[in-house]
């Protein structure tokens, strides 16, 4: 059973602290997070209830710098990042705080690290990162650090996917990496309707 059919709307009511401009009824947070649990199934490497044991047997077998996402087994947090680093699996939980999706900053040796309003976003930003800064020097911003492990530097190269995602759903991810503007594009109004309801490319 994944995360968005074991929630409960008093349970999302718990995961954040609603901000003043938020509805006393926490119907923000409920939204954004049944927005990103749907983005997430549509993603491919959401592998749902994946334990810490299982993500890291799959982890084992692959490159560096491969990732997964899945339901988090501290009832304090909705997710887990778990990716190959140099030293092998890590696993970083994604918290949700004041209507935003970041990583735990205690785990890293820089605490100011980015927020977004969807999980997908998160991961996608650093993974980009990943792309663009190559050497160690330049992913300072991205240490990991461990009270039983040395420093080791978090790259977010390719995600491990779960399932084999869609043609249709291939065909958009890469509409949206050519494209600045859905709307701009010669493209019938379903088909855009399609693809700005997956609004990333990863």
């Amino acid at each position: 059973m994944n995360l968005l059919n074991a929630m409960s709307y008093q349970s999302v009511r718990t995961v954040s602290s609603l901000s003043a401009d938020q509805d006393e009824d926490g119907n923000t947070d409920f939204i954004r997070i049944t927005c990103t649990m749907k983005h997430l199934e549509q993603t491919g490497w959401y592998w749902g209830s994946l334990s810490a044991m299982e993500a890291k047997e799959v982890l084992n077998r692959v490159a560096e710098g491969t990732f997964l996402l899945r339901d988090s087994s501290n009832p304090d947090y909705l997710l887990t990042l778990s990716v190959k680093t140099s030293l092998g699996p890590t696993h970083i939980r994604i918290q949700y705080n004041e209507g935003k999706f970041g990583f735990d900053s205690v785990l890293f040796a820089k605490p100011k690290l980015k927020s977004f309003e969807n999980a997908v976003e998160l991961v996608q930003f650093y993974n980009l990162m990943s792309q663009h800064f190559q050497t160690k020097t330049e992913l300072k911003g991205l240490v990991l650090v461990g009270a039983k492990e040395p420093m080791v530097h978090l790259k977010l190269t390719r995600p491990l996917y779960a399932a084999v995602s869609s043609l249709q759903h291939l065909c958009r991810v890469m509409i949206n990496r050519a494209s600045k503007d859905v709307e701009e594009l010669p493209l019938p109004p379903r088909l855009k309707e399609y693809v700005s309801d997956y609004p990333f490319f990863l």
